[in-house]
């Protein structure tokens, strides 16, 4: 009989513990993944304000090559600006939207499998967590422009010509380091060997567009 109790009284306690193990393992699970969901949308975040600031200095760097004017190169940089966060904002929107149809659809076959037609605390979560195109392309392009608003302010109050090409690449180097190691930390990457890849990516972007821009615009076509 003793042995007997001393079985029950075992059983009662092993089933507690392992029922706590479980729920601090799903908390754990949980944690990680709504930090894994912030580090994407960061890091795409970051991504944007790169395409900003590279193609958006691309662009001015080439008609700075071949016109020292300043009001054409703001609003040639400006027309790139807006013109980049739409298309930005646009693809974002028509991407998430896609992948939201999918995963409703996905759902809806889940649920008719499951022939539950009623809404349960599972449900409601499912759709707060579905994607949300609107939020993804304002983002997008809200990254967008932060990123191309970089040379257009290093560019707007300097009048003389060399000085302002300069201050624009510097400005733009800077810029290029920084969103470098903001994307190598949230990816979990070097930070030294992702700036450094950034940066000449940049570079190569900008003096390509003003090497071929003169080109053209010193042969007359």
């Amino acid at each position: 009989m003793a042995g007997n109790q001393t079985s029950l009284n075992a059983t009662r306690f092993d089933l507690p513990v392992n029922d706590v193990e479980q729920q601090a393992t799903l908390e754990v699970e949980t944690v990680e993944y709504d930090y894994s969901k912030r580090a994407q949308w960061l890091r795409a975040a970051v991504l944007g304000a790169n395409d900003g600031l590279v193609s958006t200095a691309s662009l001015m760097m080439g008609v700075g090559a071949v016109k020292q004017d300043i009001k054409v190169m703001i609003l040639t940089g400006f027309a790139g600006l807006v013109a980049g966060a739409c298309s930005m904002a646009i693809g974002e929107f028509v991407s998430v939207y896609s992948q939201l149809e999918i995963e409703l659809a996905q759902r809806k076959r889940e649920k008719e499998r499951r022939n539950n037609g009623g809404k349960d605390e599972q449900e409601e979560g499912e759709k707060e967590s579905l994607p949300n195109p609107s939020q993804a392309a304002a983002a997008s392009a809200l990254a967008f422009s932060v990123g191309a608003s970089v040379p257009l302010l290093a560019a707007s109050f300097i009048k003389e010509y060399k000085v302002r090409l300069g201050v624009v690449f510097a400005a733009v180097t800077l810029a290029l380091m920084i969103f470098g190691w903001l994307g190598a930390a949230l990816g979990k990457a070097p930070a030294v060997r992702s700036s450094l890849r950034v940066l000449v990516g940049g570079w190569l972007a900008m003096a390509i567009t003003f090497g071929l821009t003169r080109l053209i615009g010193s042969s007359g076509l």
